[in-house]
């Protein structure tokens, strides 16, 4: 497999990462709590969003070989830090329908999205809480 991606330091704790198949570009920023601006993503919060944004991916090529319409589902991510390593101490994400779904419907994405491969990548000291909700409950 080739070169997934290149990462420039830009200067003033930026980087800028380039998706090298598309082209696509990431920049990110140290926190404000670690000398940095926060005007963008900090590579911490792109670890927490990418086990929300691989959850629901996930989730969505399960959905589409049963039949099943994620469109329009949403993620709020919540990240805690913690000191003595500097490190991710909690992930906490909600997941929001916009369905309602049958309770075998419900089974197959849950489990499908506690399966995704950078949830599968994190320590198992990281704390990580996911909510499913439904237009029901």
């Amino acid at each position: 497999m080739g070169d997934l991606s290149t990462v420039e330091y830009k200067g003033d704790l930026r980087t800028e990462a380039v998706h090298l198949d598309s082209g696509e570009q990431i920049h990110t920023d140290a926190p404000k709590d670690n000398e940095g601006k926060g005007e963008t993503f900090s590579p911490t919060d792109l670890v927490a969003t990418s086990l929300a944004s691989c959850m629901i991916t996930v989730m969505g090529i399960k959905a589409k070989q049963h039949g099943i319409n994620m469109v329009g589902t949403t993620a709020d991510v919540v990240k805690e830090m913690a000191a003595d390593p500097r490190r991710i101490s909690a992930i906490r994400i909600n997941i929001h329908f916009l369905n309602n779904y049958s309770d075998k419907e419900k089974i197959i994405l849950e489990r499908t999205a506690n399966t995704c491969p950078v949830g599968n990548s994190l320590s198992d000291e990281l704390a990580v809480e996911i909510h499913f909700n439904y237009p029901d409950k």
